[in-house]
């Protein structure tokens, strides 16, 4: 497939947590030769009516539909050849019938699917037992059998930081940050490494492996934003704030009971917590990353002082598009 261009672009779960930056990202970046459309379902262009109406008025398209209907994902895949899928967790499972419906389509040539996070193959003795890599697991093997005409990019993020940072209420024990209190939340001594992608920044690796069809078809880029200790973090936090923050530190061992427990007693919370787990492990630390894959697209990447200073101004939830 030498001298590809995505010309039409089709993006399934564009509004939701992290679908939001790729849109958004993908508008801004676009030629004007290239079409980007959306692909939402009747509640979702009314509960988002508003940020819909937006990226139309910079070019979006819709189409209003039902994500498992084959009528309608046939019809939204007709001239589209590069989809995007940013589904969430709840949408995973259905990411094979639109690979199979991909393959059987006559335009589509590329497929991207809903791997923003972590890497689901990164350790081969472990991934494949942790239950929140299942899903993606069978989605990952029905590409490897099924799919023989369309190319397929694993664009490969870790943990968003923006998520990260913030400690859940009930959950401190996993890690984070709480402002208002100044109180800082630890794995082991905090000098574990992780490698991290804020938000904004995902879309901007994902915009980049457009422009990139040729060094991309067929991989898993591994990119990053930076990566640092959970007491660097701290550092930059008591460096923007002025004060010396509580930290409480907890070991290893303690999360993976913590961890446990949540499982037996079918916890949806859980899936967070095994997440937090894998990455104080090294989950996100590789011999390289990919970002240099992608260097000539890319525009500058958010640095750890700017992620916090948003992070203290509230966040992720306060972003607009």
């Amino acid at each position: 497939m030498s001298s590809f261009t995505a010309s039409k672009i089709l993006i399934f779960g564009g509004t939701g947590t992290i679908g939001r930056y790729i849109t958004s990202a993908l508008i801004r970046a676009r030629p004007a030769s290239q079409e980007i459309v959306l692909f939402t379902s009747r509640s979702g262009e009314h509960t988002k009516a508003q940020l819909i109406e937006q990226w139309k008025s910079q070019g979006l398209s819709v189409i209003v539909g039902d994500l498992t209907s084959d009528l309608d994902v046939k019809a939204a895949y007709q001239g589209v050849d590069t989809v995007i899928s940013a589904v969430g967790r709840g949408g995973l499972q259905h990411q094979i019938n639109l690979l199979r419906l991909a393959e059987a389509s006559d335009s589509v040539k590329w497929f991207l699917p809903s791997e923003f996070g972590t890497d689901i193959e990164h350790n081969e003795d472990k991934s494949p037992n942790e239950r929140p890599h299942q899903l993606k697991l069978q989605v990952r093997k029905y590409i490897r059998e099924n799919l023989k005409r369309v190319k397929v990019t694993y664009v490969v993020t870790g943990p968003y930081f923006d998520m990260w940072v913030d400690a859940a209420p009930g959950l401190e024990i996993a890690g984070g940050f709480v402002p208002d209190q100044k109180k800082a939340y630890v794995i082991e001594d905090g000098n574990g490494k992780v490698g991290f992608c804020t938000m904004p920044d995902v879309g901007k690796f994902v915009a980049a492996t457009v422009k990139s069809p040729e060094v991309s078809f067929g991989k898993a880029l591994k990119v990053q934003s930076f990566i640092v200790t959970p007491n660097e973090v701290l550092a930059e936090y008591e460096k923007q704030t002025g004060s010396k923050w509580e930290v409480t530190k907890t070991p290893l061992d303690e999360i993976r009971s913590f961890e446990a427990k949540l499982w037996e007693k079918a916890d949806p919370r859980a899936t967070l917590v095994t997440l937090r787990r894998i990455w104080a492990e090294g989950g996100t630390l590789y011999a390289q990353n990919d970002n240099g894959v992608l260097e000539l697209k890319l525009q500058n990447l958010d640095t750890l002082e700017a992620a916090v200073k948003k992070a203290l101004a509230g966040g992720y939830k306060k972003d607009t598009f």
